[in-house]
This record gives C-alpha cells, sequence and structure tokens, in this order.
C-alpha cells in the first residue's frame, strides 16, 4: 500500500465534500448575478443535526442535508458524485476493465433500516486506503478513531468518552518482556481492533498499543518493525484453538505477525513478497486470507505460514478480506472496485464477483449467523448482500462522506457506519428488521 497519508492525496472526497460544494453554489450564484448568501442562510445550510427514524420517515435527510435549500436535488447531486469520484489504482484502469466486463446485482433488498445519524461522533481517516476504524462490541457500544483519540459512544446513553489519546505520551503500565516501556509519543493511528475488553491500534510506523477495556491504562506497547514501510494496515482479535485471545498485525514490511494477549508475546511472524494489506483467519484457525500489493491473494496454513493456495481474479491490490461463519467461504475486497467470494474448497474460479457503483471495496464483514455480507466502498456506499440468495441481491445504503469503518454488532442486531466529512462528519447506526419494528420509537 501506499506509504502516504491521507492529507496527501485528493483520492477522498474531503476534496470534494458538501462544505465545500455549498461555497462552490454560492460563487456561481454571484457568477450568475444573484446575491450573496447571506451568513445567516450559509450557517443554515451547513448546521446539522441528529437525525431519529422517525425524522427520517418523515422526510429528513438521513445526514441532515436541506436539500431544499440547495440549488441541486440530491439526484443530481448523487449523478455529479458518480462522475468526478476518483477512485485511487496501483494498476492503471483496473476499475474500468471492471466497469465492461461485470454487473451489479440487483437492488431491492431491505434487511436493515436507518435507526439514528449522531453528529456528536466525528470518526476520522488517517491513510486514505485504511478504513478499519469503527468497531461495536454490543449493539449500543461502538470504538472509532476521531484525530488522535479513541473514543467510545454508547447509542444507549448517548454518552461520548474518550478511551485513550495518542496526541501526548502513551505508556504501557504492566511490564511484559518485549514491551517499550518507555512508550509512543504522538502516534499516528491507521488502523485499530476492538473485541470484548480488548483494544488494540496500530501505528503508521508500526507501533502497537493494546489496553484492556476493563482495567486503567495500557498493557503493552511495542514496535514490530523499524523498517522505513512500516505501517500497521490491519489488526484482527480472535480465540486461539490452543485456548486464549491472540491477534493479528499485518505491516507494511511484508509481514504478518500473531501476539498472544496473555502474555504478549509474538508466536508466529510470516513473512511474504509484498506488503500484506489486511489478513483474517478462518473460523476454525486453520487458514488465513492474506491479501495486499499484489494481484493475487494467498491462503496460507496458519501454524507454518506455508501457501495452500493462491487466489487469481483480482485485477488491483486488495485491501480487505473476510470468512463466512461457515469456515468455507472468504471474499476479497479489491481497488478494481469489486468483492469477490470464494470457496476455500475450490478457489479457481469466484462464485461471485460483487461490483461496487464508484471505488474500492475498503471493508467486508460478514454477520455472525452468516446470513448477510457487508461490503464498504471508500465513501457514500455500504452494501449489505444476502449470502442465501447467493449475493444475488442486496441492499444499498446511500450517503454523502468518506467511510472511516463498518462494524456489525455481535449480536448483528446494529450495523454502524462512520463518515468523515468536514461538515457532515458522523456515525450511522441501522437496526435489523424484524416483523415487530413498529416498536423501534420505544428504543
Amino acid at each position: 500500500m501506499s506509504s502516504e497519508r491521507a492529507e496527501d492525496y485528493d483520492y477522498m472526497a474531503e476534496d470534494e465534500d458538501m462544505a465545500e460544494f455549498v461555497d462552490d453554489m454560492n460563487e456561481d450564484n454571484n457568477e450568475r448575478g444573484g446575491a450573496e448568501m447571506g451568513d445567516d442562510e450559509y450557517n443554515v445550510l451547513t448546521k446539522v443535526t441528529d437525525t431519529s427514524s422517525a425524522q427520517a420517515r418523515s422526510g429528513k435527510d438521513i445526514q441532515g442535508i436541506p436539500w431544499d435549500r440547495l440549488n441541486i436535488t440530491r439526484d443530481n447531486y448523487r449523478m455529479t458524485r458518480l462522475e468526478q469520484y476518483k477512485n485511487y489504482e496501483n494498476i492503471p484502469s483496473s476499475g474500468d476493465a471492471v466497469d465492461k466486463e461485470c454487473k451489479q446485482m440487483e437492488k431491492g433488498g431491505n434487511y436493515y433500516e436507518f435507526f439514528h445519524n449522531t453528529r456528536l461522533v466525528k470518526p476520522t481517516i488517517l491513510h486514505f486506503q485504511l478504513r478499519n476504524l469503527v468497531w461495536a462490541t454490543s449493539k449500543h457500544d461502538v470504538y472509532l478513531m476521531s484525530n488522535y483519540s479513541v473514543m467510545h459512544w454508547s447509542s444507549m446513553s448517548s454518552n461520548l468518552s474518550e478511551i485513550l489519546n495518542f496526541s501526548g505520551h502513551v505508556a504501557p503500565t504492566e511490564k511484559h518482556p518485549g514491551s517499550i516501556l518507555e512508550g509512543f509519543i504522538q502516534t499516528q493511528i491507521s488502523t485499530l481492533a476492538v473485541r470484548d475488553n480488548l483494544l488494540v491500534a496500530g501505528g503508521f510506523q508500526g507501533e502497537l498499543t493494546c489496553k484492556r477495556l476493563d482495567k486503567e491504562g495500557v498493557s503493552f506497547c511495542t514496535r514490530t518493525t523499524y523498517d522505513d514501510n512500516a505501517i500497521t494496515n490491519a489488526l484482527e482479535i480472535y480465540e486461539s484453538p490452543r485456548g486464549g485471545i491472540h491477534f493479528m498485525a499485518s505491516n507494511n514490511d511484508c509481514g504478518v505477525r500473531e501476539y498472544d494477549v496473555g502474555s504478549f508475546q509474538l508466536m508466529n511472524h510470516f513473512r511474504f513478497p509484498w506488503p500484506v494489506n489486511h489478513t483474517s483467519i478462518s473460523p476454525d484457525r486453520k487458514l488465513i486470507t492474506v491479501v495486499g500489493d499484489h494481484l493475487h491473494g494467498l491462503l496460507v496454513d496458519s501454524q507454518n505460514g506455508k501457501t495452500v493456495s493462491s487466489v487469481v481474479g483480482h485485477l488491483d491490490y486488495s485491501f480487505a478480506s473476510a470468512w463466512h461463519p461457515d469456515g468455507n467461504i472468504f471474499a476479497t475486497g479489491n481497488q478494481d472496485k469489486t468483492c469477490r467470494v470464494w470457496d476455500a474448497r475450490k478457489v479457481s474460479t469466484p462464485i461471485a464477483v460483487l461490483k461496487g457503483n464508484l471505488g474500492a471495496v475498503r471493508s467486508i464483514r460478514f454477520s455472525s449467523d452468516g446470513r448477510f455480507m457487508v461490503v464498504a466502498e471508500p465513501a457514500d456506499f455500504v452494501h449489505v448482500y444476502d449470502t442465501k440468495a447467493d449475493y444475488k441481491m442486496r441492499q444499498e445504503i446511500d450517503f454523502f462522506g468518506e467511510i472511516s469503518g463498518v462494524s456489525l454488532s455481535p449480536d448483528d442486531e446494529a450495523l454502524y457506519i462512520g463518515i468523515w466529512d468536514r461538515t457532515y462528519a458522523s456515525l450511522l447506526q441501522y437496526n435489523k428488521r424484524h416483523k415487530y419494528g413498529y416498536m423501534d420509537c420505544y428504543l
């Protein structure tokens, strides 16, 4: 993956966000001889409030965008975004090739319904290719990055609290072999993972910081590598078949490292020929999906890191992967704008090729029951596929803004989407649809 940070690139809607659009609209109005927009009117256009499910059903935009006051309709602005959004590619025209060959799956699924848009929460992104910065540990508890801080949002109490601030000095309060006791200063967090009571944050210089959410302080700090190309690209926390909790770190130095959380010791270090952008371990913990700066992905043995099979079909570099709970099916997400679904027992041909709307597939999540697969583009679109319909039916969640991450709650009841935008940054919550959906007014 690229070693540049988000602010060094223009492959994001941050350069074309709604605030800038309103400014451009005002300038266009002046050029046409119209009156300049007054401060009050500008404030109305850019002032945003929360949106509830009841308000959305009454016609309010889920992000609070006042389309009736803008000189463009939502549909026309959507068309403009689709035409102008610049998808980052390492292999030139990989997305164009997919556009010519693949058709999108049918829309019409309605599996999750909008519940709330929270403006108090301000998700951010450090690296434009890394979008795993939102994690739900329950239906009501979400952890995310906001600038230098890991924040916790409770949708139950509507309380936002800071868990860990990396802008200053962070050092471990526990002593473990290999831990950097002096800690780190101003760590730039590139990726995050939270599960149960464990939080692991990965940094731009290969830093790893571990915190137990039920204890004060930080448990462990280390640096995976001192290479110049050291970005921590992805993290995964999981239960080890040998017992206990482990986590896996994927790095730009071409390494994948496995740590035991009980002792915070390095258990395995696998090396590959190219930077590793994402890994995911199979439910039986026997196989690891490895994708990175190469057209092909790999299935490797989790015990020795040896390649079991190659995954061939994508046209660019991949940044996402996930396993279905059945342990046979897995998916990979690529900058060629596709999510490809594979059967580990026969990886010669994908069982589904799912094309997005405007950009790379940056995040993939399967629901715990295996019924749905959530696929996030870099901006504006999250797709929910019905696995029981062979991925041929999908729900399209449509909004405006860069996606910092997506997460399903462990019980699959809530879907959270982090939106990064200068004006409309927020946390979207969708709840799983049930026949008793009318009761959401009491939740």
